[in-house]
């Protein structure tokens, strides 16, 4: 319902809705060209071909901006947190995690979703890939599990901000800089890095793990091809934690004091 009425107050400016939304996704398109100028100059990077490259933005792009769409809006939890005016959504008749998700829904975060699912329609037509019907179908789990992964990471941000009284700076480290690091191959990252975002924040699971079965490629650190289907698994477990962490810090907020 909180959603509907910011998607209502969006739609009555219609021409400004269309441009930020345009702009969004021009503002996203952004960093494509810089892979695209990269590429200008080079014919691999890290040992990947441009429609690789472009398969891993898309996939990252596509389920970030799902995430960020229905749960971008716990980043700004912390300026509630502090100024208090989370106490209003704590005596509303409704689940509070909903109403901050729903707080300023922006529908313009479409454009970052359209972005990144026409990277990934391009590289599609562009990779040279032996197709199975495993492999198509791993394409929209990977996205949905994606961003399921993204929502969880968002939820146990706020759950941080609630208890720091701000820290956005470390969610959107772990979200917008996520997402940054994903749109690249994980050969271009040493395999500290690589052990962290697999066993510690598991965002290897949202596209590079099922990315690199599909595009016939090695695992970095040893691992079993078979994490490939594990992401739905990691998502659900991602979730739950997260659940977790956001109850606990809600019994312990405590309001300003004012």
């Amino acid at each position: 319902m909180i959603s509907g009425m910011w998607i209502r107050s969006t739609l009555t400016y219609r021409a400004s809705f269309a441009m930020t939304t345009v702009g969004n996704f021009a503002l996203t398109g952004l960093e494509f060209v810089g892979i695209l100028l990269m590429f200008s100059q080079v014919d691999r990077l890290g040992g990947y071909s441009l429609p690789e490259i472009a398969f891993l933005y898309g996939t990252a792009g596509a389920a970030f901006g799902l995430a960020d769409l229905f749960a971008g809006s716990l980043g700004r939890l912390g300026t509630r947190v502090r100024d208090g005016t989370l106490d209003a959504f704590l005596v509303r008749p409704a689940p509070v995690l909903a109403q901050v998700a729903a707080d300023r829904f922006a529908l313009r975060r479409l454009g970052r979703v359209v972005q990144g699912l026409a990277v990934l329609g391009w590289s599609l037509l562009a990779l040279d890939v032996a197709w199975t019907p495993v492999k198509v179908l791993l394409v929209p789990v990977l996205l949905i599990s994606g961003g399921a992964i993204f929502s969880a990471v968002f939820m146990a941000g706020a759950a941080f901000q609630i208890v720091a009284q701000d820290a956005a700076e470390v969610q959107n480290a772990a979200t917008f800089g996520g997402n940054a690091m994903l749109q690249y191959p994980p050969t271009v990252f040493g395999d500290n890095l690589l052990r962290g975002v697999t066993f510690v924040l598991p965002l290897a699971f949202v596209n590079w793990l099922p990315a690199l079965y599909i595009l016939d490629r090695p695992y970095p650190l040893d691992l079993p091809r078979s994490l490939a289907f594990a992401p739905p698994l990691v998502a659900a477990a991602c979730l739950a934690a997260a659940g977790l962490a956001w109850r606990a810090a809600l019994r312990a907020y405590r309001s300003t004091g004012s």
